[in-house]
């Protein structure tokens, strides 16, 4: 098992280390999601959108814009909810691990 972002994979094990940190982040931020109490008009789409990340993750190599786009449009979903901040942070870090936004 990784044990920071920063190290290498496993023995035996290719995994892109990021993309590892990335599903972990993810999976962290929809069991909050899920144990969240309150009610807010965009949590659907922030289920939807973790659940897109989540499937990037599993499968291997993400794409970048749809990893930016997926973060965004989560950010604005669950941005107001003060308690689910942390977790929102640490899938904006696992996602930045892949690089920056694309230039014109």
């Amino acid at each position: 098992m990784l044990r920071s972002l920063g190290q290498r994979p496993v023995t035996g094990s290719d995994e892109d280390p990021r993309v590892a940190g990335l599903r972990a982040a993810v999976s962290r931020l929809r069991r909050e999601l899920a144990a969240h109490p309150a009610e807010f008009p965009d949590r659907a789409i922030a289920e939807d959108e973790l659940a897109a990340l989540a499937a990037m993750a599993c499968g291997g190599s993400p794409e970048i814009p749809r990893l930016r786009s997926s973060l965004l449009l989560v950010a604005a979903a669950i941005g107001s909810v003060s308690a689910l901040a942390r977790g929102l942070g640490e899938v904006r870090d696992a996602v930045d691990l892949f690089g920056g936004p694309p230039r014109p």
